[in-house]
C-alpha cells in the first residue's frame, strides 16, 4: 500500500545549513586522520573533484586537507594505488570510493554504446593502436606515445593522448596511478579489485544511488541538485525521488523564504543543528559544499563564483579568491598565491561581505587556519598584499 505523500517539513535557513555543514564534515571536528581520514572523508562526500590549477594546494588535495587531520597529499595517490578508490568523471573529473564502481558503468556505457565523443571525434584506429600497446607493455601514459603534431593548446592534443581518454572514458581504460600530475592508464581488468561488484546497475538502483548519495553528502537537496550536470538521469531519478516519497524513504522540505522544494532522509530531521564551532575554514573554490554556486546562495545567503574563467576587467574580487567559512557563516573570501619557490604565502586581496559579530575573534581564528594552511602549501612566510579596507589590511598585518 502506498504512503500519501506528507505535508512539507518546514524548517529555517539556518538549521538546514548547519545540517549541511555536518554532513559535509565542516563542523570543526576532522572527518579523520591521515589516509584512513582521507579515505573517510571521499566516502562521506562521494566524490572530491580534481582540479588542474595549483595558485594554492589543487582542489582534491585542499578539499581532504580542509577535514582530514594530519593529511598529506601521498595519502591520496596510496589510495588509487591501493585501489581503495578510483578516478573517473562524476560532474566533473574525480576521485571516487572503489565500492561505487558500478555506479560509474552508465555513463561508461553511454560513450561506448551510443558511439558517444568525450570533447573529440572518435579514431577508431588509433583508439586500437593505443589499447593494443597498454595490452601488451602494460600501463602507460601519453608521453610513452609518440608526438605527431606540435603541442598547443589542451584543445590541441595529439591523437594517442584523445584515444587514451576515449579508452578511459568508456570504461576499458582506468587511472593506475598518476606521476606528476599525468595519468598513466592500464587495463580495467588489471585495476579492479576481484571483490568489486562490476554489475550494470538498471535505472531505479541508479537513480537511488543518486538520491541517497547526495543526501548522504550533502543533508538536504532538489531534484535538480541531485542530477547536477547529469542530465541522462533526470526523468529515472524524478520517477524514483517520488516513489522515495511515496513510501516515506525521503522527506519533503521546505526552507524559509527559499522556493525550492527540498528533500531528506529522515535521519537528518533527527540530528540537533546545534552552532559549529567557531573555526575558520579556507575552502577550496571547488570544494564539494559550494561546487553548486546557486545552492550555495539558496542555502548559506553566499554568493559565490570562481574568477579565473573570467576576463580580468570583470573580475571583482580576484583570479581563484578563496571562500571563508566562519562557524556557520560565509563572511568573506581572499585570494592567496602560494609560491613554492620562494616559501612566501601572500594574501592578494581579502574581503568581507558578512561581517562577523566578534570581529576580533574572527580574525584570531583566520590567522590560526591561515597559518596551518600556508603551512600544507610548503610556505614558512605570509605577507598581505592588499585587503577591501586599510583597517583589515591593519589588523591582519599586525597579527603576522
Amino acid at each position: 500500500m502506498k504512503k500519501i505523500i506528507e505535508k512539507p517539513i518546514e524548517m529555517e535557513c539556518l538549521d538546514a545549513a548547519r545540517g549541511v555543514l555536518h554532513a559535509q564534515g565542516l563542523t570543526g571536528k576532522p572527518v579523520g586522520r591521515g589516509k584512513i581520514g582521507a579515505l573517510k572523508t571521499i566516502h562521506q562526500l562521494g566524490y572530491i573533484q580534481l582540479d588542474t590549477l595549483a595558485v594554492v594546494a589543487r582542489a582534491h588535495h585542499h578539499t581532504l586537507y580542509t577535514r582530514t587531520h594530519a593529511y598529506t597529499e601521498n595519502h591520496l595517490a596510496e589510495l588509487l594505488r591501493e585501489r581503495k578508490i578510483f578516478e573517473y568523471w562524476s560532474h566533473a573529473a574525480s576521485y571516487l570510493p572503489m565500492e561505487d564502481f558500478r555506479f560509474s558503468l552508465i555513463r561508461k556505457s553511454l560513450y561506448r554504446n551510443q558511439d558517444k565523443s568525450h570533447w573529440f571525434a572518435k579514431n577508431k584506429k588509433i583508439m586500437q593502436y593505443v589499447l593494443d600497446r597498454i595490452r601488451a607493455e602494460g600501463a602507460l601514459q601519453s608521453g610513452d606515445f609518440e608526438t605527431d603534431r606540435k603541442r598547443g593548446s589542451w584543445f590541441d592534443w595529439k591523437p594517442a593522448k584523445v584515444a587514451l581518454e576515449q579508452l578511459f572514458m568508456d570504461g576499458t581504460l582506468m587511472v593506475a596511478e598518476r606521476k606528476g600530475f599525468q595519468k598513466v592508464y592500464d587495463l580495467s581488468e588489471r585495476i579492479i579489485p576481484a571483490h568489486v561488484d562490476t554489475r550494470m546497475p538498471d535505472n531505479d538502483a541508479y537513480a537511488r544511488y543518486l538520491i541517497t548519495k547526495t543526501l548522504q553528502a550533502q543533508g538536504i537537496a532538489t531534484l535538480r541538485e541531485i542530477t547536477y550536470l547529469r542530465r541522462h538521469a533526470e526523468k529515472d531519478t524524478a520517477r524514483t525521488l517520488h516513489q522515495m516519497l511515496e513510501a516515506g524513504e525521503i522527506i519533503p522540505l521546505k526552507l524559509a523564504g527559499v522556493k525550492n522544494d527540498y528533500v531528506t532522509l529522515p535521519e537528518f530531521l533527527k540530528q540537533k543543528t546545534q552552532a559549529p564551532s567557531e573555526k575558520v575554514h579556507l575552502l577550496s573554490p571547488f570544494d564539494n559544499v559550494l561546487i553548486q554556486r546557486n545552492r550555495g546562495k539558496q542555502i548559506f545567503g553566499y554568493d559565490y563564483q570562481v574568477e579565473c574563467y573570467i576576463p580580468e576587467p570583470r573580475r571583482r574580487f580576484g583570479y581563484f579568491c578563496l571562500p571563508i567559512l566562519f562557524g556557520d557563516t560565509f563572511v568573506g573570501r581572499f585570494d592567496p598565491k602560494a609560491d613554492r619557490a620562494t616559501g612566501v604565502f601572500t594574501i592578494k586581496n581579502m574581503f568581507i561581505e558578512n561581517k562577523p559579530k566578534d570581529m576580533t575573534a574572527f580574525l584570531d581564528a583566520f590567522m590560526i587556519s591561515l597559518h596551518d594552511f600556508a603551512q600544507f602549501n610548503g610556505c614558512t612566510a605570509i605577507k598581505i598584499a592588499n585587503a577591501e579596507t586599510a583597517t583589515l589590511k591593519r589588523e591582519i598585518k599586525k597579527r603576522l
